[in-house]
């Protein structure tokens, strides 16, 4: 079947007509930017979804049976990468956006809003964070979740990733304050059996945790217990609030105990010391930058650790962090640090004979997919548009008003699309969003869903 009309109705009619198992689709005439580093940018090539997965990419694929876009006039790319998120907080969007600083945040959020919060509140926060991270590309998520105050608040945050069809990474952890069951780490247990049983499903495990006892005591603080527990379990480390003098003695002290590895990833890292950025190197450890947070909360010296990471060989993946005061979509992320860290690398060389060391638009684009995916521990999964790999992509619209002529398609990517340039998003071989839309979504049940829980949260009185 060949239709010519990118992304539109009769498409999306006959791939539902097809088992999921059985269905392919053939992406023909696109810019494909696969961020593969051995395949590259292929100008006007096709793509071939086979079920769930990615089987080939070049130039003139056979049909067959296939499904036939016509992508001519669109950019493929691997869906981004969220590496961090609180996804809980979601009702809570922009209700102070000129926070002052981190202080400001965790009292009126962690010590206030999140002590009320019920099962229900969780579950649709998380499920409108996923809709509006599939929304704008996002097709892989972490949500650290560390509002789970009972297991049934857990369980929650988890179906709404499931419900939602979004590659999901669960990150648990207990609330900072307030009253709560004291089920966590050991119910992390009971998650994996009754979850993440599987190998090959959309959703994953990790162990959340925070990197020293000054916010919330020690029973939150990553330590080779916790490390202990992740490793039998099988899961990966997400580390919060990792930034400053305290958090860098914190990373030397990991690196002594032979629990800092390529199975943790560190998030902010901002105005650590050389001496900590040294063992992180060394010891393969992964980093969660988060461009705007660091920015706009101004955590320690406000300024995201790219070139830092880069020193020693990091390439970081990118994260939205906290809606409650910043943009949701990884357009934003991408932009905010290509700027800054440009900016830096000009200011540092201004009056001398230095050639400023200037990061691109490639590698900001590489942070948000494959070093994203290797982040969250799925690169053999996602993040670029290899053969083999599951098929997480984007169709975004080259010819649109924003974005025509198409010269640079990495460019266009990164400073020139938004979010209504992408008009599909497929996550696993399922179309998640068409012809501009998210799909499956009664939007007018989900606003009165989301409304309720807001005014639930405004109006009860912190526990």
């Amino acid at each position: 079947m060949n239709v010519n009309d990118t992304t539109g109705a009769a498409v999306l009619e006959e791939l539902r007509r097809r088992p999921a198992d059985q269905r392919r689709i053939l992406f023909t005439g696109a810019t494909i930017v696969t961020m593969d580093p051995d395949l590259g940018v292929i100008d006007r090539g096709d793509l071939l979804v086979e079920g769930d997965t990615i089987t080939a990419v070049g130039p003139y694929l056979d049909a067959g049976d296939a499904v036939v876009v016509d992508a001519t006039g669109t950019i493929l790319t691997p869906g981004f990468v969220d590496t961090h998120r609180h996804a809980w907080e979601t009702q809570l969007r922009r209700i102070m956006p000129d926070v002052d600083d981190l202080g400001g945040y965790i009292m009126a959020t962690l010590a206030g809003y999140a002590t009320v919060y019920r099962p229900e509140d969780m579950y649709i926060g998380t499920r409108l964070a996923a809709l509006t991270a599939i929304d704008s590309g996002i097709t892989t998520m972490l949500d650290f979740s560390h509002n789970s105050r009972t297991p049934e608040h857990s369980d929650a945050a988890i179906e709404a990733l499931a419900d939602v069809g979004i590659r999901g990474v669960h990150a648990s952890m207990g609330p900072h304050f307030g009253a709560w069951d004291r089920h966590w780490p050991a119910d992390l247990t009971r998650l994996k059996d009754q979850y993440f049983s599987s190998e090959d499903q959309l959703l994953t495990l990790r162990l959340a945790t925070l990197t020293t006892d000054e916010i919330a005591g020690p029973a939150l603080t990553y330590s080779p217990e916790l490390a202990c527990l992740a490793a039998d379990l099988g899961i990966g480390v997400s580390v919060d609030a990792v930034f400053g003098t305290s958090s860098s003695k914190a990373v030397l002290r990991w690196a002594r105990n032979g629990v800092l590895s390529p199975d943790v990833t560190l998030i902010h890292s901002t105005g650590l010391t050389p001496e900590a950025w040294k063992a992180m190197g060394e010891n393969g450890t992964t980093v969660a930058l988060a461009p705007t947070s660091d920015m706009q909360i101004g955590l320690e010296t406000a300024i995201p650790a790219i070139d830092e990471a880069l020193a020693v060989g990091i390439r970081p993946g990118l994260s939205i962090d906290v809606e409650v005061a910043l943009a949701s979509d990884m357009f934003t992320q991408m932009r905010a640090l290509h700027a800054i860290q440009r900016m830096h690398a000009v200011n540092a060389a201004y009056g001398t004979d230095r050639q400023p060391s200037r990061i691109t638009t490639r590698d900001v684009l590489d942070f948000a997919t494959l070093q994203g995916a290797r982040t969250n521990g799925l690169a053999r999964v996602t993040g670029s548009l290899t053969p083999g790999k599951k098929a997480d992509l984007l169709v975004i619209q080259a010819e649109d008003l924003n974005n025509m002529p198409l010269n640079d398609p990495i460019g266009t990517v990164v400073l020139g699309s938004d979010t209504r340039n992408i008009s599909a998003v497929l996550i696993n071989g399922e179309p998640r969003k068409w012809a501009g839309h998210v799909l499956d979504v009664n939007l007018a049940a989900l606003r009165c869903e989301v409304h309720a829980s807001r005014e639930y949260v405004l109006n009860t009185p912190a526990a």
